[in-house]
């Protein structure tokens, strides 16, 4: 099983959920906070091929990212760059196993990535 990386960007319920998801199966995650750790283009890319676009990375809910310019940019790459600098854009918390990927608190998935 590869290992399992859980992207955090700000605090919130469902990243509480997935750390404790997996830490009552004992199932070791790495945690990696975007306020420490910058994204590259290709840890973007792999991300965005797993959710189905750049544009599903961004959190729409949050007021900062409606008034971000990203918000309404087409341009992958430029919305690439953008993550990039501004990793609070990105919907939080992203889990990646491999080039699985979701968004939120998703247990009926992870029991996927876990069986076996």
């Amino acid at each position: 099983m590869a290992v399992i990386q859980i992207y955090v960007s700000k605090k919130n319920f469902d990243q509480q959920k997935a750390e404790r998801y997996f830490k009552e199966r004992r199932i070791q995650v790495q945690l990696l906070d975007l306020k420490r750790h910058k994204l590259g283009p290709r840890e973007i890319e792999t991300l965005a091929r797993g959710l189905g676009g750049v544009q599903n990375l961004l959190d729409r809910e949050d007021k900062r990212v409606k008034e971000h310019p990203a918000c309404y940019c087409t341009d992958a790459a430029l919305l690439t760059e953008m993550i990039q600098e501004n990793p609070w854009l990105l919907r939080s918390p992203i889990l990646r196993c491999g080039s699985k990927v979701t968004v939120g608190y998703q247990p009926e998935v992870w029991a996927g990535w876990t069986a076996g």
